[in-house]
This record gives structure tokens, sequence and C-alpha cells, in this order.
């Protein structure tokens, strides 16, 4: 009896694994935007110039259950970004996560319950999210990184991705996020480095260390989320000559002004650079996102001395946020005001060794 019933459990999830890959096969993203007229934009033809047009997409998190349904999506938003002229586009983090609706039974229960509460009554209470997204990470993988890379090199354009929560090498699963170049490769892949409570109870493994990506637009961070809650991941990546600074985010609480402004705002004003917010909004698995896109700068760079160069008109809504920023402007900020001045290198050498040794700067 009991090896009949080990066969049947094989045999049930050979069968999911078969279906995950007929569904998730990248000739259903390509044959979607085939079927798209898209043009590459000539947005980024002049890239040496230091004013860059950004995009911040404001996304609504819901359950797919297709690549087809996935792609017509962030087509959608990619293209009104592009067609306002957008170089750079910037999407939340949790992109990759409407790819779990090919889940079986999921989307019934998504309305009602968290997303550990969805997985004790369809699987029992043994299994974590982290398998859950281990199991579909083959599938996921396939859909997020060939629609963003088409789309990247499609429209001609620099993207990052969101997020997606993969397994890495050995196993361990991150919340990772992407950046794709206008030719349609992977620029490089950054872990979220401090988790939220709740990613920490799905067995998520936070990441390890920050990167800086050289591009033919400037030099770009992209810490995730919870990352810009500490000064320390700004000035780390600004040390490291980060020009721009994106936080794909997916704030899982009420709206409030003074909550978000603990956040990216004040880190963009410590560290000298300019900050692309972009935001998941929408009800999810017993949560509710919120947040306001924006792109912001030093005080000194704005005309009404609000560090806002521009934000979302809502906390709750898909949106586009597109703005002008001037990469000059900011050199020649830091040239004439460093804020380094007012910083005890010497102090923060001594208790953050790996930090300023590695990246700092007199």
């Amino acid at each position: 009896m009991g090896s009949t019933r080990k066969a049947a459990d094989w045999l049930k999830e050979r069968a999911f694994n078969y279906l995950l890959l007929w569904k998730s096969g990248p000739r259903r993203v390509k044959r979607v935007l085939d079927s798209r007229r898209i043009g590459r934009s000539s947005n980024c033809n002049h890239l040496p110039a230091r004013r860059i047009r950004v995009a911040s997409v404001q996304m609504r998190l819901e359950l797919v259950g297709s690549a087809t349904q996935y792609a017509e999506k962030i087509y959608r938003l990619t293209r009104e970004a592009v067609e306002r002229g957008a170089q750079l586009i910037v999407f939340p983090e949790y992109t990759g996560i409407p790819l779990v609706g090919f889940l079986p039974g999921l989307e019934k229960l998504a309305a009602g319950t968290t997303m550990q509460g969805a997985l004790d009554t369809m699987v029992g209470g043994d299994v974590k999210a982290a398998d859950v997204f281990r199991v579909l990470a083959p599938a996921v993988r396939r859909i997020y990184e060939t629609t963003f890379a088409e789309l990247s090199r499609r429209f001609g354009v620099y993207i990052i991705a969101g997020s997606a929560v993969l397994p890495d090498e050995t196993g361990e699963v991150r919340n990772y996020g992407h950046f794709f170049g206008p030719d349609g490769l992977l620029i490089g892949r950054q872990a979220k480095v401090h988790l939220m409570p709740e990613e920490a109870a799905w067995g998520l493994s936070p990441g390890e260390g920050f990167q800086v990506f050289d591009t033919l637009l400037g030099r770009i961070a992209l810490p995730v989320c919870m990352d810009a809650t500490y000064f320390e991941t700004f000035w780390i990546v600004a040390q490291a000559g980060a020009e721009m600074v994106a936080i794909p985010s997916a704030n899982p609480e009420p709206y409030n002004l003074w909550m978000a402004l603990r956040g990216i705002w004040p880190r963009v004003q410590e560290s000298q650079v300019i900050g692309i917010g972009s935001s998941m909004v929408g009800e999810f698995m017993g949560l509710a996102f919120t947040g306001r896109s924006s792109v912001l700068a030093p005080l000194e760079l704005t005309p009404d001395r609000t560090g806002v160069i521009a934000q979302a008109a809502t906390f709750d809504q898909e949106e586009v946020v597109v703005a002008d920023v001037d990469l000059g402007a900011l050199a020649q900020l830091r040239q004439e005001a460093p804020i380094s001045g007012g910083f005890n290198i010497a102090l923060y050498k001594k208790y953050l060794p790996m930090a300023y040794l590695k990246h700092g700067r007199p």
C-alpha cells in the first residue's frame, strides 16, 4: 500500500512538472510579443548626454495563470513608459509573484487567506512558501526572464525588472532584483539583503552584499524594498560610485506618508544620489500593498526644494511615473557641496571596515 501511494505521488509530481514545462515555454511569451508592433525606440540613441528620462512603474499585483497573460501585462506597462520617452524603466518588487498562480487551486484561496494559510489548506502545514517557490522556479524563471529580456531588446531600453523569488545555485531561496540592458542581456542581479518578517517566515534567505552596475546611462544600484530603510545601504552603494539608486518595493501596509518617508527619501538626501522608487499596489493573499512611486533627487536639484521630481497621484492604483533627471547637475552638486565632508570617515572605517576600506573614498 505504501509503495502504491509513493508511486502515485511520483506520478503526480511528474505530471505537474510536465504541465509547468508546457505552460512556461519561452515561445509563448515570444508569440505574444510577436503579435504586437514593437519597434526599437530612439530613446537610448543619445546616451552620452547626462540628462536621462526614467520611468517608475506602479503595478497592480494580480495572479496570472498563463505566460500569455503575464507577458501582456508587462508589455502594456513597458509600452506606456517607452511611448513617454523613458530610457530606464523600473518595475516594483515581486513582479515574479503573479506567476505563483500556476499552482493549481491557489487562485480560489488567494482572496481570503495568507500565502502560508493557503499552502496549509492545499498541501499541509509542513510546506513553506520557499518550498513552493523552489518547485515553481524553473517555470517562473523562464517566463519572467524571457518577458523582460525580450521587452528590453525589442524596445531597446534598460529595464529593472522588479524582483522574482528564486533559488540560487546552492538551493537557497532569495528575492532577486534583475536588471536587463537594451540588448536584452541580463546586466546583473541583486538579492534583497534585509527581509520582511513575512519573507523570513516563508523561508527566504537574505542577500549578502550590494552591487553597482556600470551602464551607458550611468552607475546604477538596485537594492530591494526594505534595504532602503537602513542608511548604510545607500551610503555603501554611493561610496561605490552609484549615481542612481532604484528601489523596487512592495509594502504590505496601509499607506502612511510618514512611514513611507522612512525609506528612500531620506536616503537620497543623505547620499546625494537620484532615487527611483517603484511601488507594487493591490490586495493579495491577505496583504494590502500600497505606495507612491516616485523619482527623487537632493533638495538642491528640485525647484521647489522638496526633493521630489515626480510622484504618483495615487497610492493604490496602477500608474507610470516619468521624469527627467540630470546627472551632470548631480555631479556638480557632489563636487561643490560634498555631503561626505560632514561624515567622520575615520570613525566609520573603524566600525564598518569592510564597507569603508573597500568602497570608501576620502
